[in-house]
């Protein structure tokens, strides 16, 4: 018949015990993605609000020049930067927003004066 286990859990000294489990040992450094320029979002959004709010009078030319500068940060950055579409398309929106806003003025005036002409 075996002996009994000793008291204490059965441990005894000079037997085997189990590593202690790991924790996350992370492998080789992710690279960290490329980050949108702040500039070209900004620029995107205050061409869509000039177009809606009809404030491109205003916020066109805003947009406008903070699309250009935007674009010439991203294609200076060597890749770390992005959002070049956006601040082209934040370009457009600006431009296309002053123009629309610029016409819609005139009409208004012109319609104005016409209809005070008669």
């Amino acid at each position: 018949m075996p002996p009994p286990p000793p008291p204490g859990g059965g441990y005894t000294p000079g037997s085997y015990v189990p590593p202690a489990p790991m924790g996350y040992t992370p492998g080789a450094m992710a690279y960290a993605g490329v980050r949108t320029d702040g500039l070209a979002v900004a620029s995107l959004i205050l061409g869509i609000v000039g177009i809606v709010c009809c404030l491109g009078v205003v916020l066109g030319p805003v947009a406008a020049i903070m699309g250009f500068i935007s674009r010439q940060r991203v294609a200076s950055s060597g890749g770390t930067l992005g959002g070049g579409g956006l601040a082209l398309a934040g370009l457009i929106l600006g431009v296309v927003a002053f123009f629309l806003s610029a016409a819609l003025i005139l009409f208004l005036v012109l319609s104005a004066s016409r209809s005070t002409a008669t």
